[in-house]
């Protein structure tokens, strides 16, 4: 059922864009009793150590998972976050944030390259320097949201 399920966490992580390796090592993890080795999670997953290895640091990063050592062991342990709820939540909003500084920069980027382009094809610079800067205005508000303090306490509760 383990199996199923976590096959399932991984199509639903994929639909979301996230990708399928993430979300079925979560799924996994979450619906492990205690602590899994790596050699676990490869053999029960049929995943290779190098692709769990880099699936499981991103999760991570994310605060989704957490490794885990025992005493006189040297193999590496995971578990999933004691929260899972709010890891997701914090996990999610930090990785939005990443993309839209990411959208952010390549927006200032087209902006600048437009402004400096010559007046070749003038309606279509306009128009694209119009789109722009509406992305740009649209990019700025969805920060705003996402910094503000109320979705900060959201993440926390």
């Amino acid at each position: 059922m383990r199996i199923r399920l976590a096959e399932v966490g991984g199509g639903l992580s994929q639909e979301l864009g996230f990708g399928r390796l993430g979300g079925q090592i979560l799924m996994f993890l979450y619906l492990w009793d205690g602590d899994c080795a790596l050699d676990q999670l490869c053999a029960d997953l049929h995943l290779s150590k190098a692709a769990v290895s880099i699936a499981v640091r991103q999760l991570e990063t994310l605060g989704l998972v957490r490794r885990t050592w025992k005493p006189g062991d040297r193999k590496s342990y995971y578990r999933s976050a004691d929260n899972i709820g709010t890891a997701l939540r914090r996990g999610l909003l930090s990785l939005i944030q990443r993309r839209m500084e990411l959208i952010g920069r390549e927006l200032d980027e087209a902006g600048k390259v437009l402004n400096a382009s010559g007046r070749g094809a003038e309606e279509d610079v306009e128009f694209l320097k119009a789109r722009v800067k509406r992305a740009s205005v649209l990019r700025n508000r969805a920060e705003k949201v996402l910094g503000s303090p109320l979705l900060g306490l959201l993440t926390r509760s």
